[in-house]
């Protein structure tokens, strides 16, 4: 599938006048086609069961390139899938995306793919880590968005819980942080977790609650 190709069925989906509502919720500088998510969603499970893997990472890397708001979106899509082998390509396409995040909607469908292959392999959550020492919000923010998945797990083993401790230790890291989008990621990482592993997510609220901001404090306690 060429890239032209991909672009008109996006296209096909345009709905009038959503665009402009889009670009106003989003904040959105760049191009939006005013394209509902669902049909976003059937466009790429269409182009995942068409293409290898190699050729859908390709395209991944084109429509990102755009930098069309539903391009970049459906990009990310391409590549959230749980089984994906081989998978370092799309990782390494996935990573390089982190320095150009600068809203949560392209940023949280890329982390929902990128969350996949941490997952698959549990060894990049020392690239990850990295992340959260960048001067780039979006990139300190999507090291716990990616890593989402390990507040879900009700039995998780030796390596999970490691993985927990240690991006519990990076909230504890972003506790200070005055930036809205850095402290409501705390709090959804610790919400999350709360469902799962309430002990832990009392534990750290009671040592770090004091230091997050009101609003983030109360939803993550939403459920304890």
């Amino acid at each position: 599938m060429t890239l032209d190709e991909a672009l008109a069925g996006l296209r096909a989906g345009i709905e009038p006048g959503r665009a402009a509502q889009m670009a106003a919720y989003h904040k959105q500088t760049r191009e939006v086609l005013g394209i509902p998510n669902p049909l976003l969603n059937d466009l790429a499970k269409t182009w995942r069961q068409a293409l290898s893997v190699p050729d859908r990472v390709a395209l991944a890397d084109r429509l990102w390139r755009t930098d069309i708001f539903e391009a970049r979106i459906a990009a990310a899509k391409l590549l959230a899938q749980a089984r994906l082998r081989p998978d370092e390509d799309a990782w390494r396409l996935i990573a390089s995306w982190v320095p150009e995040f600068d809203g949560w909607a392209i940023a949280d469908h890329a982390c929902d793919a990128g969350a996949r292959r941490l997952v698959a392999d549990p060894s990049r959550i020392d690239e990850v880590e990295a992340w959260t020492r960048s001067d780039h919000m979006w990139a300190r923010r999507a090291a716990l968005v990616i890593t989402l998945p390990w507040t879900k797990q009700n039995h998780p083993g030796e390596e999970d819980i490691a993985i927990r401790d240690r991006v519990l230790g990076w909230a504890a890291s972003y506790a200070d942080d005055r930036e809205w989008f850095i402290q409501k990621a705390v709090a959804w990482w610790l919400r999350d977790l709360s469902k799962h592993d309430p002990d832990r997510a009392r534990a750290f609220l009671a040592t770090h609650g004091g230091r997050l901001k009101p609003f983030a404090r109360k939803e993550a306690g939403k459920y304890l």
